[in-house]
């Protein structure tokens, strides 16, 4: 065992990436053949440094964690292998123990991630399970054991996790590791109870009393007890049900994560004698038939309601769920006064989770409102057993939503924000992005409070049977569609990403549904007269120009697709795919795409040519007015170039001639839009002395080229005003560039787009 003193310093030293070791100038050009590179020189030594393998970074990290978790007997680098019999060629990696519990782990990681089923190291642990107890026993009098798997970079077969299960071997990946070593970092040595109460549910903690003066009566048709007690002796029955992978095995699942500075404050308050005066809420697991003992006190009162006595307490691991109020009980995890503080408490007895998660929820709304991401995760588990099928049927889109957000087998593993996920470039896919796609999509139907009124064409009749098939198909799917689309994939959400973002994902998941439409037509036969792969490899010759489609665009258009706003960004984004696979294969016409194209193509005209005339009007009232003050009444024949004076003139002639006296038209009402370019760019003096500053477009000032260059806006202008006015159809993006200008000139504001 590593002396305790010892332990923090290793814990750094693994948690780099690096071994470090000083040696010699002369060892140097040794080191450095061996793959070792110079990290510091120092005035005698230099300090080498390696990378760690994937097997050494993993294992490292699995020891720091728990020894940040506080266990304080933990196996050197020699690990464990003394406690096998020698024969052995295996050898355990982690020997971790306190005063109450003692842990023996085999860690395994894998340069690439594939699918394993650990049979070899099942049976290992299964033979030497009896030699290692037995030791610990020895060397480690009353300490419970558990022997842990912990893996990373790999997807754990079903069979093997079972077998797992019945070998009572606890098993652990990366991101559990990962989230109780997230945990040390808000709760310090406390988060060991999380740990434990997961390793060790319902066995008896040692030494802890188990009496509690309280007072019993019933709420909302429940049992419940008030009492107060030791925030220190309630942390070891504590569990909190915080919405991870570590807590998978117990859903529904519904608490937030716990957020370091409102710890951190909640610490100071304590700390500097601050009390709450209003209880936190628990669900006490009784563990017994008949609930928790409560022995009645004497004097109670006739008649009255509620009752006063003693309350017993089960004196287990992972006995007292935490429904309202973690922060308040952990912020006493590393205080002094956790001992000798009284808190309040309402404790139910043997509430079912879906019933915790009611409570939480109901709690949360009058309070702290719970986050709209961290509601449809609730909602998964909580509306799954509802009796209104509708309800039924949301509870499986958004346990799709989950699946593919959170399975290593899905290509979206790790980029879909799941309960109180932190967002980044990469996850930020929210699963109301994902319910909407699978909702608005044709897989599962339409239905009624009873009734299945439309099934859709993976609805199997009930959620159980629909999920695998589905999930299957659409990760399918979204892996083809990924590895068409790599430096998209890479990008997610960061500049230049527009494909696996919030908008991208819904209108992907409503594509491959109206591809499976098109192949299964009219004909009688389901999807599931084949398996998903087969209806997956039926619908590729549609997906492949899609992926072309989005593979080819030009840098503007990626913009166009990635700033598809508001209600009807998705849907703009959702019919172009469309249109892309239209346009390679004419058949696929699903229904509304025609409307739709109708509509889209005149929707942008009306107020396209509103806004071209209001810019009109304005460049005619200008530019004269800017004339009129530097040249005054010979404005027009000193500052308009002697070619648009003359065009100008004739059709001034051919309108007046069938123009009643005083309805005739000047020169100066009869410009194109070209001719005020021209005439803002017939001379550099006066370019610089009237217009410069006027009509160069914001942001344009400092630009490469020509001066006269600057006014190119009005040829772009000029092109969209013809396109109007000929019977053409307006795009979005020329749409948005009349506004921009709209904003500049005649409202006289500066946008940033510009």
């Amino acid at each position: 065992m590593l002396p305790v003193k010892s332990i923090p310093a290793e814990a750094r030293r693994r948690f780099s990436p690096y071994h470090m070791k000083s040696v010699s100038f002369s060892a140097v050009d040794e080191f450095e053949n061996d793959g070792w590179l110079k990290d510091k020189v120092m005035k005698t030594t230099v300090k080498m440094r390696k990378p760690k393998s994937a097997s050494e970074r993993f294992l490292d990290r699995v020891w720091a964690t728990l020894a940040k978790l506080g266990f304080n007997q933990i196996s050197n680098e020699a690990g464990a292998t003394p406690w096998l019999s020698e024969s052995s060629t295996r050898t355990i990696d982690i020997f971790a123990a306190d005063e109450e519990v003692a842990l023996i782990v085999l860690c395994r990681s894998f340069d690439e991630s594939k699918i394993q089923n650990f049979r070899a190291d099942i049976e290992f642990l299964e033979q030497h399970r009896n030699r290692i107890i037995s030791r610990v026993r020895a060397e480690y009098p009353g300490r419970k054991t558990r022997l842990i798997l912990a893996t990373s970079n790999c997807e754990v077969t079903p069979q093997a996790l079972k077998a797992l299960d019945e070998a009572k071997i606890s098993y652990m990946d990366e991101d559990i590791i990962d989230y109780y070593l997230g945990l040390t970092s808000h709760l310090g040595k406390a988060a060991k109870y999380q740990l434990l109460g997961s390793l060790f549910a319902n066995q008896k903690i040692s030494e802890l009393e188990p009496r509690v003066s309280a007072i019993e009566a019933r709420m909302g048709g429940h049992t419940y007890y008030s009492f107060v007690i030791e925030p220190e002796r309630l942390l070891k029955l504590a569990y909190i049900l915080h919405r991870t992978k570590a807590n998978q095995g117990l859903m529904p699942t519904y608490q937030r994560l716990i957020r370091r500075p409102r710890l951190v404050a909640i610490s100071k308050f304590v700390e500097n004698g601050g009390f709450f005066p209003n209880c936190l809420i628990l669900n006490i697991d009784s563990g017994r038939r008949g609930g928790l003992r409560f022995d009645l006190a004497g004097g109670q009162v006739p008649g009255a309601m509620s009752r006063l006595g003693t309350l017993y307490l089960p004196q287990t691991y992972r006995a007292a769920y935490v429904i309202d109020g973690q922060h308040r009980l952990y912020g006493y995890a590393n205080s002094k006064r956790a001992g000798s503080d009284l808190i309040p408490v309402v404790a139910f007895v043997d509430l079912d989770r879906a019933e915790q998660v009611r409570l939480f929820m109901q709690i949360n709304e009058n309070q702290q409102a719970v986050p709209k991401n961290l509601r449809n995760t609730l909602n998964a588990d909580l509306l799954s057993d509802s009796p209104d099928l509708r309800e039924k049927v949301r509870s499986l889109v958004l346990q799709i939503a989950q699946h593919l957000g959170e399975s290593r087998s899905s290509p979206l593993y790790g980029r879909v924000l799941v309960g109180e996920s932190a967002k980044s470039p990469i996850r930020c896919i929210t699963i109301d992005a994902v319910r909407r796609g699978i909702e608005r999509a044709n897989y599962l139907g339409t239905f009624g409070k009873l009734e299945v009124r439309r099934a859709g064409t993976f609805y199997l009749g009930a959620n159980d049977l629909t999920l695998g098939p589905l999930v299957e198909f659409l990760e399918l799917c979204l892996g083809y569609v990924r590895d068409g689309l790599r430096s998209q994939w890479e990008l997610g959400s960061a500049e230049g990403g527009f494909v696996f973002i919030n908008n991208g994902v819904e209108s992907l998941l409503r594509i491959f549904s109206d591809t499976v439409d098109h192949v299964v037509g009219g004909r009688e036969s389901s999807p599931f007269s084949m398996d998903s792969g087969r209806v997956f490899e039926n619908i590729t010759f549609l997906l492949d120009p899609m992926v072309a489609h989005l593979q080819g665009l030009s840098s503007e258009e990626r913009l166009e697709y990635r700033k598809q706003y508001g209600s009807g960004g998705s849907t703009r984004y959702w019919r172009r795919l469309q249109m892309a696979i239209h346009e390679a294969v004419p058949a696929f016409n699903p229904p509304g795409l025609d409307e739709y194209l109708a509509n889209e193509t005149k929707q942008f005209n009306t107020e396209s040519t509103d806004m071209v005339r209001e810019l009109e009007l304005f460049l005619k009232l200008d530019v004269r007015s800017r004339l009129e003050d530097e040249y005054g009444s010979k404005w027009f024949k000193t500052g308009v170039p002697r070619a648009v004076q003359l065009s100008a003139g004739r059709m001034a002639v051919d309108k007046n001639a069938e123009r009643d006296v005083g309805q005739e038209v000047e020169p100066w009402d009869c410009l194109y839009l070209l001719d005020y370019q021209r005439i803002l760019t017939h001379d550099h003096a006066r370019w610089k002395n009237i217009f410069e500053k006027r009509y160069t477009k914001p942001g344009d000032e400092h630009a490469r080229g020509s001066w006269k260059e600057r006014a190119n806006w009005i040829d772009k202008l000029n092109s969209i005003r013809n396109e109007i006015f000929h019977g053409g159809s307006v795009k979005e993006s020329d749409y948005e560039y009349l506004v921009t200008l709209t904003t500049w000139l005649v409202e006289g504001k500066v946008d940033n787009d510009l």
